[in-house]
Order: C-alpha cells, then sequence, then structure tokens
C-alpha cells in the first residue's frame, strides 16, 4: 500500500521537474540567482559591464559586438545550443533601463542551474541571444535618445545610428525565430479605461500593414498569455496591450517583416513597489516563455488570454491628485521699468477662490533624485486616479509666485480656511505661514 502511494508521488515529483518551476518559485529563485543588485535606473554602462564580467565568470560567452555613437562598447550574451534562436535586446531607449537588468539576471539564472533537467532541455533546445543596453550613450545621462537624438527604435530603415546599424546586422546574421523588443513605458499608462496602472504590458507584432496574421504570430499570441497567466499570480488588473497599429519605421515591426517575429513587453510602473520588483516580473515572463518553447507547452496556450487583456490608455492617472482645493490666483503688483515689486504697497489683487482638482506628474529622473514636480491638469478630474490623493476641501491654494498655471514647477502653499487672511495684504506671504507646502514631491505637512 504504501509503495503504491510512492509511486504517483515520485512520478509527480519527476514530472514537475521536468515541466520546470512555477510562478510562485520563479519569484523566490529570482532573489537567490541574481547579479543584478542596484536600481536599474542607477545602472551605467560601467555597471552594466561589471554585470556583463559576472556573467563571464560564470561561464557565460560574452562578446563585444559593437559601438556606440560616442565608442561605448555593445555586448551580446549567448547562452544554449539549440536550433531554435531567441533574440532579445533591452535599453534602445537609455532612460527605459528595466529590461537591462532582468536580461542579465535570467541569464546568470540559466547558467547557474544547469543541473535542472527544464534549464537543461532550455539549453538543448534552445539558443539565446542577448543584447543588453543597446543605446549606453543615452543610458549614461539617462535620456530616451542616442548621442545624435535620434531615437533608435524609429531608425530601422534609414539606419543613421550605429546602434541601429548594428541591432539589423546582428538580426540578419543570425536569423532568429522570435525576437524580444524590450522597453519601458511611461509610468502613468492605465490598463483600458480603469485607473490602475499598466505594470507590464504586450505586444504582438504583426509586421505588416495589412493586419495579415500568420502562424509565428499566433504562437506568440500564445506565449503572452502564457506569461500574462504566470504573471497574474503577481500583478493581475495590472497587466495591458497595445493595439497592432503598424509602424513601417520601428525595429519591431520591421523585425517582424524581415522574419523575425517579435514580441514587445513594456515595463511600466507599480505605486508601492520599488524598481527592483518589476526586475523580478521581468524574470518570471522571460523564464516562462523560454520554458514553453523548450518544452513544447506553448502549443497550449491560449491566444484569448492576450487577446482579452484591455488595450492601455494614457493620460488617467498623476503622480498626486489633489482634489476639492480652492484655488486663489494672486496678482502681484509690478513696478514700472521692469522693476521688481518689492517694497511697493499696493494692494495685492486677488481671484475669487474656485474650486478644483490639481493633477500633479513628475518627471522621470533616475532613483533618488530629487523629484521634479510640474502641474499637469487643473479641473474636474474626478474620472482620474492619482498613486497618492489628497482632499484639500479645508484649504486654500496658492503657487509660490501667486498665480497657479498648467506646467509650472512652483512650490503650492496651502492655508487653512478657518484661517482669517487678508489675501489683499502686500505682506501677506511673510506674516501668513502656509500649514503645508507641497514641493519636491512631498507635503512638508499631511493634509487633515
Amino acid at each position: 500500500m504504501k509503495f503504491a502511494l510512492f509511486l504517483p508521488l515520485s512520478f509527480l515529483l519527476f514530472a514537475m521537474s521536468l515541466l520546470g518551476q512555477t510562478p510562485k518559485e520563479l519569484f523566490e529563485v529570482w532573489d537567490k540567482n541574481r547579479i543584478s543588485t542596484i536600481q536599474p535606473s542607477q545602472v551605467k554602462h560601467e555597471q552594466v559591464k561589471r554585470y556583463l564580467e559576472g556573467l563571464k565568470q560564470l561561464g557565460l560567452k560574452v562578446e563585444e559586438v559593437g559601438r556606440s555613437f560616442e565608442n561605448r562598447e555593445i555586448y551580446q550574451v549567448e547562452f544554449g545550443t539549440g536550433a531554435m534562436k531567441i533574440f532579445l535586446w533591452s535599453q534602445m531607449h537609455g532612460n527605459e533601463p528595466t529590461a537591462t537588468s532582468a536580461l542579465v539576471d535570467m541569464l546568470a539564472f540559466l547558467q547557474k542551474n544547469k543541473d535542472k533537467d527544464w534549464v537543461k532541455r532550455i539549453e538543448e533546445k534552445i539558443t539565446i541571444r542577448a543584447v543588453p543596453m543597446l543605446n549606453p550613450d543615452g543610458a549614461e545621462i539617462f535620456t530616451r535618445r542616442n548621442a545624435q537624438q535620434i531615437d533608435i527604435n524609429r531608425d530601422a530603415v534609414a539606419l543613421e545610428t550605429p546602434e541601429g546599424r548594428l541591432l539589423k546586422k546582428l538580426r540578419d546574421e543570425w536569423q532568429p525565430e522570435i525576437g524580444f523588443n524590450l522597453h519601458n513605458q511611461n509610468i502613468w499608462t492605465s490598463v483600458g479605461d480603469t485607473k490602475k496602472q499598466a505594470s507590464i504590458s504586450f505586444l504582438v507584432v504583426l509586421g505588416n500593414e495589412d493586419g495579415l496574421s500568420s502562424r509565428a504570430h499566433e504562437r506568440n499570441k500564445r506565449l503572452c498569455g502564457l506569461m500574462i497567466g504566470a504573471l497574474n499570480e503577481y500583478i493581475k488588473g495590472n497587466i495591458g496591450r497595445y493595439d497592432e497599429s503598424y509602424n513601417p519605421v520601428a525595429f519591431g515591426d520591421n523585425f517582424s517583416a524581415w522574419g523575425t517575429p517579435t514580441i514587445l513587453i513594456e515595463t511600466g510602473g507599480l505605486h508601492g513597489k520599488d524598481e527592483m520588483y518589476l526586475v523580478r516580473m521581468n524574470f518570471i515572463a522571460y523564464l516562462t516563455a523560454l520554458n514553453a518553447l523548450a518544452d513544447g507547452t506553448e502549443k497550449n496556450g491560449n491566444e484569448a488570454v492576450y487577446e482579452n487583456i484591455p488595450l492601455n490608455s494614457s493620460g488617467r492617472l498623476f503622480n498626486v491628485l489633489v482634489k476639492n482645493a480652492s484655488i486663489i490666483n494672486l496678482n502681484k503688483p509690478r513696478a514700472e521699468n521692469g522693476e521688481g515689486a518689492t517694497g511697493i504697497e499696493t494692494p495685492l489683487k486677488f481671484s475669487q477662490p474656485f474650486t478644483a482638482d490639481i493633477g500633479i506628474n513628475f518627471e522621470r529622473r533616475r532613483t533618488g533624485a530629487i523629484e521634479s514636480t510640474f502641474i499637469r491638469e487643473i479641473g474636474d478630474l474626478s474620472n482620474y486616479g492619482g498613486f497618492e490623493e489628497f482632499d484639500a476641501a479645508n484649504y486654500y491654494v496658492i503657487e509660490k509666485d501667486g498665480e497657479l498655471n498648467l506646467g509650472s514647477r512652483n512650490e503650492l502653499h496651502f492655508y487653512k480656511k478657518s484661517r482669517k487672511i487678508d489675501w489683499t495684504d502686500p505682506a501677506f506671504p511673510t506674516k501668513n505661514k502656509p500649514d503645508s507646502v507641497f514641493a519636491n514631491g512631498k507635503f512638508s505637512k499631511s493634509l487633515k
């Protein structure tokens, strides 16, 4: 009897070792195997070189394959010996860094765990080539474009950038079967008409203007369905999809047109989680796809899982949403001849308070940099969402220089309505300290 019970359990454990690891197991092994050590937005070219040196020491093939416009090295890493060729590249936009860290972590994991049956199968069935950080010049100063101020992702036809020429050369010489184009989208991208951030978004790139599908295109949809299923364990409701609009000069469309059907993966934000959490999500997605390709289970994937993900939308989210603010605009008097108004005792003119919501966004910066905020929208924002929301119904709000405008980057000063303040007094700013100040992305005191 005991033997009869033991046999099925042994078979189950054996089957699990063949099928690979669950999303939960991948979630856990990332932290034990990763070589990324700092937040992705802090990673510059020298740090990538240190990561790649670590991969070389593990025994992976790492080689310089080209140079950027400013002569920085661009590298390619290879794992596996299989007939199926998979090509991944990251950070063709310099300020889109998440996938670079995820790629080096994935490659480190595969190399360290070649004794596992499912990893061994990936190694035997697939050859992986990856280019982490295609745009090292942009990454150096954390900007989208390369040193020529060209968007590399729109250079697939003109090929005016050395980075774009290199990417096409690597594809043409190797002819991979699947491409993974890895990016970051802005953190205000939302899932459909919801107020949820699109933390990761997918697009199966058709590569033709007529919208014609193919067997490879359908396979990539199934792969995306499997990746979505794995990620639903952690970010369900925060996964979006892009529409299949054709762009004749983009690399994704052209890769597909040239014979390498491509999957676009864009990483957004997830309020309350740091960048490394989204590195982990990418790690889970990539290994889920590779395992499914290696063991053939991609054939059992469901295209509808991908097709039913809502299309992304934009403009619905803010970093900070201040609701029900009573806004006062002060028109400070000006002296003639261009001189300042200091010392002039002319009464200040002020608008009657009006009630509106204020949507505030932060510019994309490296982690740890002082937040640069700006007013994105003013008005009835009840259909919008904020990562942080504050009710200012009991406050008057005045912009530091007196007049609240779209694009303003100055401080916001909050005054309790219970206070008696003469807004016309020229000395008002020095006589009446605000109850709270919003500056550099933070309130000096909470609104109560």
